[in-house]
């Protein structure tokens, strides 16, 4: 006799990233333009500093909110970037990962019944945390090409029962940033409510085209509200370290370290050590706008003159291309195609909904080396 099991995701399939890396595997010739995992570290010293680390001994756990060097450094960084001063000690956590942030955040601060805006297509994380609490997504969707936010709308949507508003800049995967005006509506909007901001900031210093980083910590009305996520592994290229770092006002924070304390207690130990000390060269995470805009130059320039229309990125690690004027076909069909006829990986725009859907969009990666950019966009252009 089997168990009978209710699942609480009955709507929830694997991830559209793990599928795609399934699919790959069995095409091992493939360029593979599809997940963000870059195949280069921004600091490859690094790994020096992680053993270091580990030969004077800091294997065991690492302080629930992280160590405090690591700690210290952040909130320096973040007071020069953005012109907010966290305290040390209780507005803000270094988290297993930023994903791990996003799901603390979530589960301690929203409850059964309580709505929460988010924007469509996002990633595929936020909905089923919001549905695993009891609580209601309510979509508010980015129209292609410019995917801009219709803040009427979600004027329209807000009720008494709006808890959360969740943001992601640089977006992924729309490549998209937050604009002067985009700021003050939701200056706007939040005034004088209990809504609270979860700001998904992880690509932060990878903003184009002479464009700043509009963090939540950089308004004073904003930051008071927000709860800011941001990612090591993003920002260095080391996403398999799963380090991550939460920043709040401190009775926010208060609650995030409840939950996080029963899901990882701590983020790894070494690799916190290593990045307190990578972060005294500022000139490494400085330059990664102008490092990534490059990459993603040598893309669209790659491709020049194929029949894929580009849809501009303004940061991040992905850029959008159309397909459907030429290829009437699903987005997961496109896919295939590029894998198994063009050599080519990418992930369909339309697994980026909670209801999957046929955009005429796929996603790349820039987060690679030049050669792998020039082979792949040269494949693009023969497709």
């Amino acid at each position: 006799m089997s168990i009978q099991v209710q699942s609480k995701m009955p709507s929830v399939g694997t991830t559209i990233f793990t599928v795609m890396a399934d699919l790959l595997k069995q095409y091992p010739d493939v360029i593979g333009l599809s997940q963000g995992a870059p195949n280069f570290m921004l600091a490859p010293e690094m790994m020096d500093s992680v053993y270091k680390a580990m030969q004077a001994g800091h294997n065991q756990y690492a302080p629930m909110i992280g160590i405090e060097p690591l700690r210290q450094r952040m909130v320096e960084k973040i007071e020069h970037l953005y012109g907010h001063r966290y305290d040390v000690d209780n507005e803000i956590t270094i988290m297993p990962s930023a994903s791990e942030a996003i799901y603390s955040s979530i589960a301690s601060l929203v409850h059964s019944g309580d709505e929460i805006i988010c924007f469509e297509p996002g990633f595929d994380s936020y909905i089923p945390i919001i549905q695993l609490q009891g609580a209601i997504p309510v979509i508010v969707e980015l129209k292609a090409p410019k995917f801009d936010i219709d803040w009427d709308q979600v004027k329209s949507l807000i009720s008494p029962k709006t808890r959360m508003i969740i943001l992601n800049s640089p977006h992924n995967p729309t490549g998209r940033i937050l604009t002067e005006s985009d700021i003050d509506a939701l200056m706007v909007l939040t005034e004088n409510t209990n809504i609270i901001i979860l700001s998904d900031e992880v690509y932060e210093h990878m903003v184009f085209d002479e464009e700043p980083h509009r963090s939540m910590s950089r308004y004073p009305s904003l930051a008071a509200r927000s709860i800011v996520v941001t990612s090591f592994g993003k920002t260095y290229q080391v996403t398999g370290w799963r380090v991550g770092c939460c920043v709040a006002p401190a009775e926010l924070m208060e609650q995030i370290r409840l939950v996080h304390q029963f899901l990882m207690f701590s983020a790894n130990t070494p690799i916190q050590y290593a990045l307190a000390e990578v972060l005294e060269r500022p000139d490494l995470y400085l330059k990664l706008g102008e490092f990534f805009e490059r990459k993603r130059d040598i893309l669209i320039q790659g491709i020049e003159g194929s029949r894929f229309e580009v849809i501009p990125s303004k940061g991040g690690f992905f850029q959008l291309l159309k397909f459907d004027h030429f290829m009437p076909c699903s987005d997961m069909d496109m896919v295939k195609y590029l894998i198994t006829e063009v050599g080519v990986g990418a992930i369909p725009v339309g697994a980026f909904y909670s209801q999957p859907r046929d955009t005429g969009l796929i996603r790349l990666t820039f987060a690679r080396d030049d050669e792998t950019l020039r082979i792949g966009a040269e494949r693009l252009k023969n497709a």
